[in-house]
């Protein structure tokens, strides 16, 4: 069976940082991509924030683009985003999603979400 925690989430004002990290665990065999998702107050859907894929290669939403930092430890089965100059419109619930191979077969997993915050 596969986790993903995430951590790091809280109340911070504009302007400040925060850094997420979303560890997996379990039986795995190998990590694919690994994205950050976000789902705003009153809004259905999630929106993917960032990805990195497991050579490295990123991608992030333009709101976020020169703000947000998305990197891994491959090591460690762990990603984070670094989030520099929040702003009130980056609060949600962010969410760690990744593509996981086990037991020979590649499934996507979600992690439970943490709250992030962005008020004076």
């Amino acid at each position: 069976q596969v986790q993903l925690v995430e951590s790091g989430g809280g109340l911070v004002q504009p302007g400040r940082s925060l850094t997420l990290s979303c560890a997996a665990s379990g039986s795995i065999f190998s990590i694919n991509a690994m994205r950050w998702y976000r789902q705003a107050p009153g809004r259905g859907e999630r929106e993917l924030v960032a990805a990195i894929s497991r050579g490295g290669s990123t991608d992030y939403l333009d709101f976020v683009k020169g703000r947000f930092t998305i990197s891994r430890d491959n090591a460690k089965n762990t990603v984070y985003l670094q989030m520099n100059s929040l702003k009130p419109e980056d609060t949600a619930v962010y969410y760690c999603n990744a593509d996981i191979l086990v037991a020979g077969r590649m499934s996507n997993y979600w992690g439970q979400g943490t709250q992030v915050t962005v008020s004076s």
